[in-house]
């Protein structure tokens, strides 16, 4: 039981090891547009809660 669980975790650092052999670094104009985006996505996101909240505390504020 003991050597099949260290047999099974040699073998996934293993792969782990393979494939950062094969990663690649990005580029710095790569990283920046990947950057880029994900800040626009954390934006918009935030953007959209932020409208529904000001819409939810209009709603409960009139009643």
């Amino acid at each position: 039981m003991l050597s099949s669980i260290g047999t099974t975790v040699q073998r996934r650092i293993m792969e782990i090891f393979q494939t950062l052999k094969l990663a690649k670094k990005t580029s710095k104009d790569d990283y920046f547009t990947h950057l880029r985006l994900v800040l626009l996505a954390i934006g918009a996101v935030g953007g959209i809660g932020f409208v529904i909240k000001m819409i939810g505390e209009l709603i409960f504020v009139n009643k």
